[in-house]
């Protein structure tokens, strides 16, 4: 049986898991343990955890551990004489697992929270009105390019990961929408979004739309910004404005409107 189907066995509530003991979870390994989970635990489960009558994984109780130890020696060993096999993980990944299940259990729950309290024509209204999301972000063939593109973004992303990027930017900047700042042997600053980097070159998209590869032997200094350029919504918008944005970007799946 796939790993994510024998989760089951794991998260049922009796009692609260321990804090990550002698760990600092890094917002990279809550994306780490995001990506593991929509890979291979949410066909079962859902995209909210709650797929399976009974079992809620965003609840932060499990039966078989009281450690997160414990717990991700679980994931990677599996329950002898139980439907939960061994997982071809390892300690990091499985470790990412657990920070991102954790960090839903504290995830933002203000309006948005319910899929229906958002209006997605009000939100797609406050996003390119009130918000001002559109000097920065793409949708379709509209808008800037500061930002990253977010014609497809409810594909991807849970509404509440969509409201804690509005309400709280720097918690988790993923690599591939990482701002960068470059300054050419020349003097030339250039910034743009990242998509992709390896040895020799970085590879980017400028603020006016532009792809750039720049090689680095070329260039005088550049940095991956570990900020996010993105002001926190928090306070400039309601909390049933941003729960109408929540509602339209979600509803945001690559297709043509």
């Amino acid at each position: 049986m796939k790993f994510a189907r024998a989760l089951v066995w794991l998260f049922i509530a009796t009692a609260p898991l321990a804090g990550q003991e002698g760990h600092g979870v890094t917002p990279a390994d809550i994306q780490r343990g995001s990506q593991l989970y929509f890979a291979s635990c949410s066909r079962c489960h859902g995209e909210n955890g709650d797929g399976i009558a009974g079992v809620s994984l965003f609840s932060n109780r499990f039966r078989r551990a009281q450690t997160d130890a414990e717990l991700t020696g679980l994931i990677r060993g599996g329950i002898p004489g139980t439907a939960m096999p061994p997982g071809n993980y390892s300690d990091d990944q499985a470790f990412g697992i657990v920070a991102y299940l954790r960090s839903m259990a504290t995830a933002p729950r203000t309006a948005s929270a319910n899929t229906n309290a958002g209006d997605a024509a009000r939100g797609r209204t406050i996003f390119a009105g009130k918000g001002g999301c559109l000097i920065c972000h793409r949708v379709h063939d509209t808008g800037g390019f500061t930002g990253p593109d977010l014609t497809a973004i409810g594909a991807s992303r849970r509404l509440p990961d969509l409201e804690r990027s509005i309400t709280d930017p720097n918690f988790e900047i993923r690599d591939t929408n990482r701002p960068v700042r470059a300054v050419t042997k020349d003097g030339a600053v250039i910034q743009g979004t990242l998509l992709n980097y390896d040895t020799y070159s970085i590879q980017l998209m400028d603020t006016k739309g532009n792809l750039r590869a720049l090689q680095k032997d070329k260039l005088k200094e550049y940095e991956f910004m570990k900020t996010s350029p993105m002001p926190s919504y928090k306070d400039k918008l309601t909390a049933q404005e941003i729960a109408d944005v929540v509602s339209y970007l979600g509803g945001l799946k690559g297709l043509t409107q």
